[in-house]
């Protein structure tokens, strides 16, 4: 070696030589390949997501006011501000009577008993006077104290039951007259000694209930479920 190599210090053999150490060395590694079918799996769970939550979104927001049943409502009573309230509900098909319709509903009658959180529909409303129909009569009945139930009410239902008097025909015996019928008008009579209740039966057998109640023969029982 010259004495040029050796005073400029660099070690030729070192910079010749074409190998280095196994721990500066490091292995090929295989780079992994996506599947596309995991791909596309995984865009599509993306916007699966995306569409279920805009719809659930967009379900939020269509709500509807309808009328709800606050307190218990009987078959044939009337819708009263104090028995309903406004419920924001989903819209979900269902016909719900709007909160924006509540006049109109309120000057109907409960078709079948409510209980309180019903939301009410068209099929649960009747008409005041969709019973007065060709075949079917009002008879005013006159009736004391014991003939009738405590605080009867218009739209109540009630059965009508011959209870033979002292001027019965002997060997009449008390009989259900008519099983289900409804009760439109309830007031006291001029002197307060009775009380004038107006039902709606059938027309065939008013002139008979109408003879009975003249004869102080009649007596009215409420049927359940009818407050």
């Amino acid at each position: 070696m010259s004495q040029e190599a050796r005073s400029s210090g660099t070690d030729f053999r070192d910079a010749a030589s074409p190998l280095t150490s196994a721990s500066s060395r490091m292995l090929p590694t295989r780079v992994r390949e996506r599947s596309p079918a995991l791909a596309g799996l995984a865009v599509l769970l993306i916007v699966g997501g995306a569409l279920a939550t805009t719809v659930l979104v967009m379900n939020a927001d269509k709500r509807v006011s309808a009328i709800m049943v606050t307190k218990q409502i009987g078959a044939g009573q009337p819708f009263d501000t104090a028995s309903i309230r406004e419920a924001l509900v989903v819209e979900d098909g269902v016909p719900y009577e709007l909160w924006a319709h509540r006049t109109q509903v309120a000057h109907t009658r409960a078709a079948v008993t409510l209980l309180p959180g019903t939301l009410v529909t068209p099929d649960m409303t009747m008409e005041w006077h969709s019973e007065l129909v060709p075949g079917k009569a009002r008879v005013g009945l006159a009736l004391k104290p014991g003939q009738l139930p405590n605080d009867m009410q218009p739209g109540q239902r009630v059965q009508i039951v011959l209870v033979p008097g002292g001027h019965a025909t002997e060997g009449q015996q008390s009989r259900l007259l008519v099983e289900n019928a409804l009760v439109t008008n309830v007031s006291k009579s001029r002197n307060a000694a009775t009380d004038e209740v107006t039902v709606v039966v059938d027309s065939t057998i008013a002139p008979e209930i109408a003879a009975y109640s003249a004869a102080d023969q009649i007596a009215i029982t409420e049927l359940p479920g009818s407050r």
